[in-house]
Formats: C-alpha cells, sequence, structure tokens
C-alpha cells in the first residue's frame, strides 16, 4: 500500500513509534524467517518415536503404559487429547487411538491406560506382548474433547463408562497439580469393582480436595450407586446443572443411554461434550443397517488402479484395507478427524451416526473409511 495512503490510517503514528520500542527492546523475529517448519514439526510431528519406560497394572484388564520420547522431547498437549499408536502386528499395520492418562505438567513422559477389548486386536498386542523397554510409533496429541475457559463453565460434571475414563484422570490430575479452581463431580460407571480404573487416586483426591467429588455406579457390588447412571443419580450427585458443563466418555453403549438421561434435565447442546469412541462394536444392530446384509454377506473393493479384494460385512473399510497391505493415514478411528477419507467413486457403505463429514465430503462423495462399512461392492479412490 502506497506510504502516503497509510499515513492517513487512524493511530499510524502509534503504530510506528511501537514498531520502534520493538524493534529497540523486544525479539526480533526476522531471524526465525524459513524456521516455521521446524517449529510447526517440533509442536506437531507426524511421527514420535517412543520407549516404554514402565507397565503399571491398573486392574485384571487394564494396564498403563508410561512412554518417553526416544529424542527426549514430547509436544505438549492439553488435557483430554489423545496419541495414536501405531503397530505392526502379524504382517498387519495398524494403528489405535488412546487417550493421554497423565497430566500435561508432566512432560517427560506420556502414560496411555489400555483394558482389554473383547476380540481386540491391538489391545491384546499392547497388553501381552509389549515390555518395558519395547518401542512404540505414535501420533502427535490431537482432539477436542478439552475444557475451554472462555466457552465452558468451571462447575464440570465427568461422566464415564469403562476405560472412558482415562481423559478425566488427566483433566483433573492437572487441575490437582497446578492448583486450577474446577467444581468438579466425577460420575464413574462399571460392572464390578474389580474393574474400576484409578480408584485409589480418585479416592485420595475426593478426600484431599472438597471441590472434587467421586461417585461410583456399579452394576454389581458395594457402590455409592448401582444400575446404571441415571438422571435420577445425577440431579441427586449434582444438583442444578444449569450452570454446568457435562463431559462424558465411554463405550458406545454408554452414549445412546446417557444422551436420553441427559435429555431429561433439560440441558442446551452446548452444555454437554461427548467424546467420539471408536464405530460401533456391533455395527448390524444398528438403525438404518439394511435388512439383507448380514455377517456372512461378502464384497469386492476395488481401489482404483491399485488392487482387489474381499471384505466381509460389518468391518470398517479402513480395518479391511489394513489387512490387505493398503496403509492409508488415520488418527482417530472414530469417524471425527477426516484424516482417513478417501473417495467413493461407485457403491455404498454404511455410515453409523455421529460420523463428522464435511458438507464438501458429501458433494463430492469423500467418507471416512474408518467409519464406513462396504453394503454393496465398491470402487474407491486413495
Amino acid at each position: 500500500m502506497n506510504s502516503e495512503i497509510l499515513k492517513q490510517l487512524d493511530d499510524y503514528d502509534n503504530v510506528i513509534n511501537e514498531r520502534e520500542v520493538l524493534k529497540r527492546y523486544g525479539y526480533d523475529y526476522r531471524l526465525d524467517r524459513g524456521l516455521e517448519k521446524k517449529y510447526l514439526e517440533r509442536l506437531h510431528p507426524r511421527h514420535i518415536t517412543t520407549k516404554i519406560i514402565d507397565i503399571i497394572e491398573e486392574t485384571p484388564s487394564t494396564k498403563t503404559l508410561r512412554l518417553a520420547s526416544v529424542e527426549k522431547y514430547l509436544p505438549p498437549f492439553q488435557a483430554g487429547q489423545y496419541i495414536s499408536v501405531n503397530v505392526d502386528i502379524d504382517g498387519i499395520r495398524t494403528s489405535r487411538p488412546y487417550s493421554i492418562s497423565s497430566s500435561p505438567d508432566e512432560t517427560a513422559y506420556y502414560d496411555i491406560t489400555i483394558r482389554r477389548v473383547e476380540g481386540g486386536f491391538v489391545s491384546h498386542y499392547l497388553l501381552d506382548s509389549t515390555k518395558i523397554g519395547n518401542t512404540l510409533q505414535i501420533s502427535s496429541p490431537a482432539g477436542n474433547f478439552i475444557h475451554n475457559p472462555i466457552i465452558h463453565s468451571n462447575k464440570l460434571v465427568f461422566i464415564a463408562g469403562g476405560s472412558g475414563i482415562t481423559p478425566f484422570k488427566s483433566m483433573i490430575q492437572h487441575a490437582v497439580n497446578t492448583g486450577i479452581s474446577r467444581d468438579i463431580w466425577l460420575i464413574y460407571g462399571n460392572k464390578n469393582s474389580e474393574e474400576i480404573v484409578f480408584d485409589d487416586y480418585f479416592t485420595m483426591v475426593a478426600k484431599r480436595y472438597p471441590t472434587i467429588r467421586y461417585i461410583q455406579v456399579l452394576e454389581e457390588g458395594k457402590a455409592h450407586y448401582n444400575g446404571y447412571i441415571t438422571a435420577k443419580i445425577i440431579k441427586e450427585v449434582v444438583g442444578d446443572s444449569s450452570n454446568k458443563t457435562f463431559f462424558v466418555c465411554g463405550p458406545q453403549g454408554l452414549y445412546k443411554h446417557i444422551l436420553k438421561e441427559l435429555q431429561t434435565l433439560q440441558l442446551k447442546p452446548k452444555q454437554i461434550r461427548m467424546e467420539m469412541y471408536g464405530v460401533p462394536p456391533d455395527v448390524f444392530k444398528q438403525n438404518g443397517w439394511p435388512e439383507d446384509v448380514n455377517s456372512d454377506s461378502k464384497f469386492k473393493i476395488t481401489i482404483k488402479n491399485k488392487k482387489e479384494f474381499t471384505v466381509t460385512a460389518g468391518e470398517p473399510l479402513l480395518n479391511s484395507m489394513e489387512k490387505n497391505g493398503v496403509i492409508v493415514p488415520s488418527l482417530c478411528r472414530s469417524g471425527e478427524c477426516s484424516l482417513c477419507r478417501v473417495k467413493l467413486i461407485s457403491g455404498k457403505v454404511y455410515q453409523p451416526e455421529g460420523v463428522k463429514l464435511r458438507q464438501a465430503d458429501r458433494r463430492f462423495g469423500y467418507i471416512h473409511s474408518c467409519a464406513a462399512f462396504p453394503i454393496t461392492d465398491c470402487e474407491i479412490m486413495l
């Protein structure tokens, strides 16, 4: 822009004076020109090689793996975020996301807490085949299941089921470690007392800090409440819900149940935060699944100009591609981040409720392969 025109702008003289002061006393960022890529790679590396420095037994079915960077540096993260762990199992290259259960202020390592999943692939491998000293390749932290003090209340209700407790461990520990002012109600549901993860920690924190309340809900055994987490329990524990933000994390079954319960509390949509937690384990029971497609149905998948293979109904397209040696970048594996999207040239796929496709993706035929289930022969383009 012409310098004479610039001089006519409001506050021109003040801006010039500020520039001179910054040149004299501030940091000259011109020295960093050309280093943007280096800084971004440090904060958001595509891959990080870590070493398992400890394995902590949490419950009979759950362990925490403590991961330290081989290069002695881990990017910062926000409580509630996750990392994706890449593994090679029997010749299959795949990945799974795990919430970081340690606090962001503990910068030397990430903790990931893994519960054995019935029929699981990666969870069995990580729990049974890894040892202290093994290396694991992970992604940098990602995810939006975080507390934003500008948008969200400082009165927080955490509702967790099973291994969905992991992001809340990070959030609560960070609040305790740093003295952040938070009123927290943690309502944690499990089948029985043997399955409660971090029980000793939450019990200790609730005793020492009056602003943190810990409520157990068990299907079996002695607890604060028995059965399932309900609106009645939430109302008894929390009281007035109108000034609170609710965070929910757990298996798919928890979400359907809790959403119905929360509706009776007349919460505003902005008061509820739901973490994506994988695709439905039994997609055949989902609303909208075609009646003529069952577990014996098979379909041909053609990857344009690359290869063909046959898949069985009920398995996400991403999993099928990985089993057939086709590697697509992935991160959340819950239909949210869009990193694994591919173009559907022909055929049909079923996508469960909650898959966050952009409007542009729908318009131009892109799908999230981690949450797309073929229901006909399909041709796709990577």
